[in-house]
């Protein structure tokens, strides 16, 4: 079961940028091919993880303010937070393996 919480443009401030640890937000909208090969690895990596990184999915159909303040212009896209900044980007599915060296220097 994943630890992966759901956030909208409502939750980020708490959820991302206040969070104590770091967090990985997966940038992602239902209609994306790409973004749901990559949920069963966001998932993984929330249970490997959990007690070190926080993840959370961020849908940018329903919640479109947020990604368009970062910049987001492709999905999926996956943002390191690190004390409220962004230490690490990423657009374009990977491998799980992949997916663990964007997170891993910022742990």
């Amino acid at each position: 079961m994943s630890n992966a919480v759901e956030v909208q443009d409502a939750t980020f401030q708490s959820e991302v940028l206040e969070s104590a640890t770091p967090v990985l937000v997966d940038f992602w909208a239902p209609w994306c091919g790409p973004c749901r090969a990559m949920s069963p690895f966001v998932d993984k990596l929330s249970e490997e993880l959990g007690d070190q990184l926080k993840v959370v999915k961020h849908n940018t159909e329903d919640s479109p303010a947020v990604p368009s303040q970062l910049g987001v212009m492709a999905i999926p896209t996956f943002i390191v937070f690190k004390g409220g900044k962004e230490v690490a980007r990423h657009t374009g599915a990977m491998n799980m393996d992949q997916l663990k060296a964007l997170v891993q220097p910022h742990l």
